[in-house]
């Protein structure tokens, strides 16, 4: 009797087995290097370019102003003991103020820098996100996985890199969409 009780639980037990593996199919994975990706992809560059350009443009207009009060400061220095102490005080205050200025526009020119490019690049990540999970569904992945500066992969065989076929991708798709000049809306909180 407990013979043909062992050998029912192990008939039971092998055909549960083969019943999940028939249900386990090829899981299929990859990987992207998210840095790699992010240098490649000529959207990226772009929006780095433009970033660039625009830093340098504002740049040089608050370089001027700068250049300007180094010249004043060097004149204040050669005319204060010619005008007397309360003259140098009077002239000094101003500077000052002038000097403190001008280090609030060059904060609040990086700060509205980072802002409008923080608003872009998040975009254009949540659209990198978007893209590669499709294109996973289309070429029948069970996982990919990224990897690069924020690493959540430590080792991967170099077989299941398609970092390169994803920046092909991504490339093909942008060089085909029309180009426009529309700025992203800025929150107005941020504006505050």
């Amino acid at each position: 009797m407990k013979k043909a009780l062992v050998i029912i639980a192990l008939s039971i037990f092998a055909v549960s087995c083969s019943d999940k593996t028939a249900e386990v199919k090829e899981v299929k994975t990859a990987y992207v290097d998210t840095s790699v990706l992010m240098k490649e992809y000529t959207e990226a560059k772009d929006l780095e370019a433009k970033y660039k350009a625009q830093a340098e443009e504002k740049g040089r207009q608050l370089q001027a102003e700068i250049t300007r009060f180094k010249q004043d400061a060097a004149n204040f220095q050669s005319q204060a003991q010619a005008n007397g102490q309360a003259w140098a005080q009077q002239r000094g205050a101003e500077l000052q103020k002038r000097e403190q200025q001008l280090g609030y526009a060059q904060q609040a020119l990086s700060q509205q820098l980072q802002q409008e490019s923080g608003v872009e690049m998040d975009s254009l990540v949540s659209g990198v996100k978007k893209f590669i999970k499709e294109y996973g569904k289309k070429n029948g992945y069970s996982y990919i996985y990224g990897t690069g500066d924020a690493a959540s992969i430590l080792y991967a065989e170099e077989k299941f890199d398609i970092t390169k076929d994803i920046v092909k991708a991504l490339n093909d798709k942008y060089k085909a969409t029309p180009k426009t000049e529309e700025k992203p809306a800025v929150k107005e909180e941020a504006k505050k």
